[in-house]
């Protein structure tokens, strides 16, 4: 398949899903188990995409750096510490162990 044909096929895609979310019915919109996920959904996305490339390597899992840098910033944020603290102790761990191994 050429590649301008995919692109061409993706933003006609990308356009009918914008469209269908415009023609939803407001009402739909308003109940409260639809803004219930609407709320959560970007959460859980957010947290398997996290998982997937931390522990994911093509077709299998990878425990490595990483891992410990995704449980450091985890013991950061249950100390409460400052966003930039727990990315910096992710990148510290992670750097460390890389440097080591």
């Amino acid at each position: 398949m050429n590649v301008w044909i995919a692109i061409g096929l993706t933003a006609v895609g990308c356009y009918l899903a914008k469209l269908l979310g415009l023609l939803v019915p407001a009402g739909a919109l308003e109940r409260p188990l639809v803004q219930r996920l609407a709320a959560l959904l970007p959460v859980a996305l957010l947290a398997a995409l996290t998982a997937q490339q931390t522990f994911g390597d093509a077709q299998q899992l990878v425990l490595d750096a990483r891992g410990a840098g995704l449980a450091a910033a985890a013991l950061a944020l249950a100390l409460r510490a400052p966003f930039l603290v727990v990315v910096g102790t992710a990148v510290v761990v992670t750097a460390g162990l890389r440097a080591l191994g």
